[in-house]
């Protein structure tokens, strides 16, 4: 399959399939609490079984072309991921998603990774929109839409009940010609 590398700091990106539960358990084990903060991503992988079914929902999705799910790895050990949670061609709308454990954190991972989510579902896919959606609280999560150039396009109040308390979700996006002119500044910045 594919390993791409994330910078000179031992990140790659690489598939995040069935066969990978064992690994991906321990990962969200070790950052249950930190990824769970704001969204329930795995909350029901408790065991193998459990975690082997999460993975091949998302392998089911890709399957159907309406989502994915990507990990990031840190000097060969599982550390986070990014994610399609929406995929739609025919629309040429997604909405881009991550998590990470709190080692791998304030490393620019999910950022780089992100970014090339973004490309492919541009350049390859002819994506128009790319949302990010994020609970108003979720700084981290905040900080990553601005690094990647998205507008913050409002606020979705109270919206999203989560461990009893409904929470304000922001939502951010980026077109399609906004992503190729940013991209095209940096280059000719070099």
């Amino acid at each position: 399959m594919y390993a791409i590398s994330l910078g000179d700091d031992g990140g790659e990106l690489r598939p995040l399939e069935p066969w990978q539960a064992e690994e991906f358990l321990a990962h969200l084990d070790r950052g249950r609490e930190f990824v769970q903060q704001f969204i329930p991503f795995g909350s029901r992988a408790t065991d193998a079984d459990a975690a082997r079914e999460l993975l091949q929902s998302w392998a089911d999705k890709k399957a159907a072309d309406a989502g994915s799910l990507h990990g990031i790895w840190l000097d060969g050990k599982l550390v986070g991921g990014v994610l399609f949670r929406i995929f739609d061609a025919e629309h040429g709308n997604c909405e881009l998603g991550c998590w990470l454990e709190p080692a791998a954190a304030g490393r620019g991972l999910i950022t780089r990774a992100a970014r090339v989510l973004i490309d492919w579902a541009v350049d390859e896919r002819g994506i128009h929109r790319v949302e990010w959606y994020a609970a108003s609280a979720n700084e981290p999560s905040l900080n990553v839409a601005r690094r990647l150039g998205m507008r913050r396009e409002g606020v979705l109040r109270e919206s999203y009940p989560y461990r009893g308390v409904r929470q304000d979700r922001e939502v951010w996006a980026v077109l399609a010609d906004e992503w190729r002119a940013a991209r095209a500044r940096v280059r000719d910045d070099k």
